[in-house]
C-alpha cells in the first residue's frame, strides 16, 4: 500500500485564510499597483496643464510668446520637457486587452452520462472492486454534478477503449467546436490570429495541440504559439496572462486562447480511492477566447482585462506534491490527491487574495484591512482581523468548479451569497469539472442569465496543481443582451437554478471529502 499521502484526501474545510495573511503578500500588491499604474501619475499632470492653459485668453498667449520669443533656451526647454512627458505617457501605459467574445464547447446528446450510466459502465469494466464501486457512488452523490454531464465516447464504450486516436479525435472535437463557433461569432478570419495559446494538463500529444490547430485552419506561418502541459485546472488563466503579456509586444493583434483537458487517456482503471476521485470529477468541455489589443474592437468587445495575479506554492514540498500523476500499485496512471490538499488551496488562496486586494477594494476597505492587519503583525494588539468585503470590488465572481466543498468553503470565507456563488455551482451540477475552461462556463451562465451591466467587474478564480492559485479581473464593456447569445446554456437556462442538496461528508481513511 502507498502511504498515507496518497491514499486519504484531506478534510473538506479551507483554513480560514482571511483571518492569516502575511505583510509581503500585501506589499507585492502594491509593488503590482505602483509598478503598473506609473502611467496614472502622468495623466492628472497633464489635464492640469491642459486645464490651466484652456483658462488663457488670446491676449495672455500674445504676451506669453512675445516674452519668450526672446527667450529661446526657455522656448527650447519646455518643448523638450512636453515631448519628454508625451513620449513618457505613451511607452509607460500599457496596451488595452480587450475579450472580443469566448464559446464554451457543448458536446452532442450521445456523450451525455447520467449517474446510472456512470456506475453500470465502472461496473461493466471489470477493474474495480466491488467496495470502491460504492466508494465512487457516495463521491458522485456528494459531488455537487447532476445528471448531464458529458464523457468520451472511449470512456463510455464498452469495453472502454482508451487510446492515443481516441484522445485526438476527443481534442480535436473539443478544441474544433470551440473555435468554430468563436471565430463564426466574431467574424473573424483565422489568418487574422498572431498569437495562439493551447493548454492541456494531462494530453501532449506530439505534435502539439496548438500544431493540430495551426494545421487545422491553416494558420499563417510566422504566428506566436505556445502549448502548456501539466498546468492543472489554473492554467486557463495562466494563458490569458501568457496572451495578455504577448499583447504588450505585439501590436494590433489578435490572441487565441485555448483551454481544455482530455478525458479519454486519463481515466484510471486502479482501485486507490485518492485516484478514483477524479474519476467522478473531472467531464469533457473546453472554451476558446478571443483577445485583442485593437483599439478598432474596443467598441464592440464583449470585456476588458484589467488585473492577473498569479500566486505558485511550487517551492513547498507540501504543496508540489498534494496533487501528483503517478503509478499505483499495480502500475496503473492516475492523478492522487494528498490529504493535504485543502490546506494547501487555503494557504494559496490567501496569498493571491492578499496581493490582489490592494488592486481592486476600495481605499475604504483597503485603509480597514491595513490598519488592523499592523496592528496585529507590527504593534502585537489583540485585535479582530478585519475581513474586507470583496463585494465591493466585484458585481460577479467565477471560482473553478472544482468541487462543492471548496466552493462551500470559499462561499463562507469570502462571505458570499447563493446568488454570488450559482454560476459556479450550476456549472458545477451541469458540466461537471471541465478542468481550466470551467471559468468559462460559469461566465456564459451569468451572460445567459442577463446579469452582465456595462462597467460590471467579474472576478475569474481557479487553482491547480503545482500548486497555483491564479486571478483575472474583467470589466464589462458593454450590457450583454442573453437574447443575442449563442452559449452552452441560453436553450435550456430556465432550469437553472436548480437545488442541490447539502449532504454530509464521507470518510477515506482517517480523512474525508465530499
Amino acid at each position: 500500500m502507498e502511504d498515507d499521502r496518497h491514499n486519504n484526501i484531506g478534510t473538506n474545510k479551507l483554513p480560514n485564510f482571511l483571518l492569516s495573511v502575511k505583510l509581503k503578500y500585501v506589499k507585492l500588491g502594491y509593488h503590482y499597483l505602483i509598478s503598473n499604474a506609473m502611467y496614472l501619475f502622468l495623466i492628472p499632470l497633464l489635464i492640469s496643464a491642459s486645464a490651466h492653459l484652456s483658462t488663457l485668453s488670446i491676449q495672455d498667449i500674445l504676451v506669453l510668446w512675445e516674452n519668450l520669443k526672446f527667450n529661446l533656451l526657455t522656448v527650447t526647454l519646455c518643448s523638450c520637457l512636453i515631448v519628454f512627458l508625451g513620449t513618457l505617457y505613451f511607452m509607460s501605459r500599457p496596451r488595452g486587452v480587450y475579450l472580443v467574445d469566448f464559446a464554451c464547447y457543448k458536446p452532442e446528446a450521445a456523450r451525455m452520462c447520467t449517474k446510472e450510466i456512470f456506475m453500470e459502465r465502472s461496473g461493466l469494466t471489470g477493474s474495480f472492486s466491488e467496495e470502491n464501486l460504492m466508494f465512487q457512488k457516495k463521491i458522485l452523490e456528494r459531488s455537487g454534478l447532476g445528471q448531464k454531464t458529458y464523457l468520451p465516447p472511449a470512456v463510455l464504450r464498452v469495453p472502454p477503449n482508451p487510446n492515443m486516436a481516441e484522445a485526438r479525435k476527443e481534442a480535436e472535437e473539443v478544441m474544433f467546436g470551440a473555435i468554430d463557433e468563436v471565430l463564426e461569432k466574431t467574424g473573424v478570419k483565422a489568418k487574422d490570429i498572431g498569437i495562439l495559446v493551447v493548454n492541456c494538463s494531462l494530453f501532449n500529444p506530439t505534435p502539439s495541440l496548438s500544431a493540430m490547430i495551426v494545421n487545422h485552419y491553416k494558420l499563417r506561418g510566422n504566428i506566436v504559439s505556445y502549448n502548456l502541459g501539466g498546468m492543472g485546472c489554473s492554467a486557463g488563466l495562466i494563458s490569458i496572462d501568457l496572451a495578455k503579456q504577448l499583447l504588450q509586444v505585439h501590436p494590433n493583434s489578435y490572441a487565441l486562447v485555448v483551454s481544455m483537458e482530455n478525458i479519454t487517456l486519463n481515466w484510471y482503471f486502479g482501485n486507490n480511492r485518492s485516484m478514483l476521485v477524479s474519476n467522478c470529477l473531472f467531464r469533457m468541455g473546453g472554451a476558446a477566447v478571443l483577445l485583442s489589443n485593437r483599439n478598432s474592437d474596443r467598441g464592440r468587445a464583449k470585456y476588458q482585462l484589467l488585473h492577473t495575479v498569479r500566486t505558485h506554492k511550487g517551492a513547498e514540498d507540501k504543496s508540489y506534491g498534494c496533487v501528483f500523476q503517478e503509478e499505483d500499485d499495480t502500475k496503473r496512471v492516475g492523478v492522487s490527491l494528498s490529504k493535504d490538499l485543502m490546506a494547501v488551496a487555503g494557504e494559496a488562496l490567501k496569498a493571491n487574495i492578499t496581493t490582489l486586494g490592494p488592486l481592486v477594494l476600495p481605499m475604504s476597505e483597503q485603509l480597514l484591512f491595513f490598519a488592523t492587519l499592523v496592528a496585529r503583525k507590527v504593534f502585537k494588539m489583540k485585535v479582530k482581523p478585519y475581513i474586507p468585503d470583496f463585494k465591493l470590488a466585484f458585481e460577479h465572481f467565477c471560482i473553478h468548479a472544482g468541487g462543492r466543498a471548496v466552493l462551500d468553503e470559499l462561499e463562507k470565507n469570502l462571505e458570499l451569497s447563493d446568488w454570488h456563488m450559482e454560476p459556479s455551482r450550476m456549472t458545477l451540477y451541469r458540466f461537471g469539472n471541465t478542468s481550466s475552461s470551467s471559468l468559462w462556463y460559469e461566465l456564459a451562465y451569468t451572460e445567459a442569465k442577463g446579469r452582465i451591466r456595462k462597467g460590471d467587474r467579474t472576478w475569474q478564480i481557479a487553482f491547480g496543481s503545482g500548486f497555483k492559485c491564479n486571478s483575472a479581473v474583467w470589466r464589462a464593456m458593454r450590457r450583454i443582451d442573453p437574447a443575442k447569445e449563442k452559449n452552452p446554456w441560453v436553450d435550456e437556462i430556465h432550469e437553472f437554478p436548480v437545488h442541490v442538496p447539502k449532504v454530509a461528508t464521507i470518510t477515506i481513511g482517517s480523512s474525508s471529502s465530499s
